[in-house]
């Protein structure tokens, strides 16, 4: 039975229970502003490119995905304040589901040359999304609000990111549906991760991990540019992946040479 001075009836210092609060209502009123932004942009695209209004239904109902995921790790942010690198990182979410509502629609579709100005604008759209990956880490170091919860916001936001361009490069006939296991790979990873817990042991900080990420995202959206000839975007997709492949593979290894030994009996 518990008693009083049990663990689990220690009372919160009112300074964190505040701190707690104020969290959550900057993170609610960001959340918002964002799912705000994203409807007005998605209405926006769908009434100038004539992309049909489920497509800003789509967009909205990604974000809301995403949003619920930052939401329930929100116990996980060690700050009073949800952070300017966090709201960048958001911003990249918000772009991300606005390019992942245009799986389905008809565009992009191959071949991209005959809208060479609309697939400039994804390009353009999705470099800028890439990009902003730069500031939000120097802004959380910069700020004194790193976190653990920042960096994994950051790393899933990229992994979708992924994923997204890798369904668009399909679509648009710039490659085989083989360069979707570029997106996936993040989660085969995790799923496995249930089957073999010692997959999630920690790893360092590495370059080599940083590099083929970027690798990876910048060969997709070349791929999505309305000069490159399909043959071309499959051959630098196929050269990404299997970076990205061998990138797992080390990460692997060095996983299950750290997992504990099981005792003897």
């Amino acid at each position: 039975m518990k008693t009083a001075g049990s663990p689990a009836f220690t009372p919160q210092p009112r300074q964190d229970i505040a701190d707690r609060q104020g969290l959550a209502r900057d993170a609610a009123r960001d959340l918002l502003a964002v799912a705000a932004l994203v409807l007005l942009m998605a209405l926006t695209m769908a009434s100038a490119a004539g992309l049909g209004w489920d497509f800003a239904a789509k967009a909205l109902l990604v974000f809301a995905f995403g949003a619920c995921l930052v939401w329930r790790a929100l116990g996980t942010h060690p700050h009073a304040r949800f952070g300017p690198a966090n709201r960048v990182t958001l911003a990249r979410l918000g772009a991300m589901a606005l390019m992942a509502a245009l799986v389905g629609e008809a565009f992009p579709r191959t071949p991209l040359a005959a809208v060479p100005t609309a697939a400039w604008w994804l390009v353009v759209a999705a470099t800028l999304t890439a990009l902003l990956d730069a500031v939000d880490g120097a802004l959380a170091r910069r700020s004194g609000l790193a976190s653990a919860f920042g960096a994994r916001f950051d790393m899933e936001t990229d992994a979708a990111f992924t994923l997204v361009l890798c369904a668009l490069v399909v679509q648009a006939g710039q490659a085989g549906p083989w360069i979707l296991a570029s997106g996936l790979m993040r989660y085969a990873f995790v799923a496995a991760a249930l089957v073999w817990p010692w997959l999630n042991g920690p790893l360092q900080p590495s370059k080599r991990r940083q590099t083929v990420c970027v690798v990876q995202i910048t060969t997709l959206i070349v791929c999505l540019g309305p000069i490159v000839p399909p043959a071309l975007a499959s051959a630098l997709a196929a050269v990404s992946l299997a970076l990205l492949t061998l990138s797992f593979a080390i990460d692997v290894r060095t996983l299950a040479r750290q997992r504990p030994t099981p005792p003897e009996t």
